[in-house]
């Protein structure tokens, strides 16, 4: 352990800026993939442990669109894209059947999804490491902050992620849909009598899901390097984040997600040998503290 770091970073500007910034976009990545899981959680009732997964897929389907059109943003709306349908294949053909089974067969059946698409990765690119590197309109000189150093594609990632946000926030808040959306959370046999095919909105909202997952991964592309299994590690952090924020609040992901990348970012210099640790210490504190979490529902 190292305290005395971690008091001169957070008592030096340059320090706390460059800290923050990696803070943050660890933070959005979370957010990204915890908001898709907390969303199929508040609509479906179901915890998908094969989210991870998803965005392991698009951090590769990603890779192949860049590579085949150089070019970096239809690669991340190809991931999108990619993953969601895919996701709405998984959700008709196997999700829906234990919908209302015990959660051991619904953990049965993501696992072998998790296993089934680590050797699918394998089968299709390899088992080595891959990188999809630096795309070249973000090679450009880091922006000089405080006397911190803040890489151009660390702001490119978080505004993409605030724009993602405020679109979900304004989707489940301002639109019809949305509306749909939540009463079938709230009580989805009102909603089927109503008329409304839920059904359709459990594939869309799976969907929905999936692609900000997919979208997640193709956007870590060009800072974090691929390889089968990539997606188990931002699982564990994405229930943490959800656990955090509150099952079924994707405010509260949000939340979360930029704690838990804070905790990352500044517990690797005071701390580096146990920052999981301090991840799994904050959401014990905040589980006790209140256990419906931060922005969920406490009982």
């Amino acid at each position: 352990m190292n305290p005395q770091e971690l008091f001169e970073c957070v008592t030096s500007l340059s320090c706390i800026v460059t800290q923050t910034s990696t803070g943050l976009i660890v933070g959005a990545l979370l957010f990204l993939v915890a908001a898709g899981l907390t969303l199929i959680f508040g609509v479906l009732g179901v915890i998908n442990f094969a989210h991870g997964s998803l965005y392991m897929l698009g951090a590769y389907i990603g890779l192949t669109a860049y590579h085949t059109t150089g070019s970096y943003l239809l690669a991340v709306v190809g991931a999108g894209v990619g993953v969601a349908l895919f996701s709405v294949v998984f959700e008709r053909l196997f999700m829906r059947r234990v919908y209302n089974a015990d959660v051991l067969m619904q953990l049965l059946v993501c696992y072998a999804f998790i296993l089934i698409l680590d050797d699918v990765v394998k089968l299709v690119w390899g088992a080595e490491f891959r990188s999809m590197g630096m795309p070249p309109a973000f090679q450009v000189p880091p922006l000089f902050i405080g006397g911190g150093i803040v890489p151009v594609f660390y702001l490119v990632l978080m505004g993409a992620a605030s724009l993602i946000a405020l679109a979900l926030w304004y989707v489940l808040k301002h639109t019809r849909t949305g509306k749909v959306v939540r009463a079938a959370a709230h009580n989805p046999v009102m909603t089927s009598a109503l008329g409304i095919n839920t059904h359709l909105i459990y594939a869309g909202v799976f969907a929905c899901g999936g692609m900000l997952a997919g979208i997640a991964g193709a956007l870590a592309g060009p800072v974090r390097s691929m390889s089968p299994g990539m997606g188990f590690s931002i699982l564990i952090e994405s229930f943490i984040v959800t656990v955090i924020g509150g099952m079924g609040s994707v405010s509260g992901a949000l939340v979360g997600a930029l704690l838990i990348g804070m905790i990352r970012s500044f517990g690797s210099i005071g701390f580096p040998d146990f920052v999981e640790g301090l991840m799994f210490l904050a959401m014990g504190l905040i589980l006790v503290l209140r256990p419906g979490g931060l922005m969920g529902r406490s009982h």
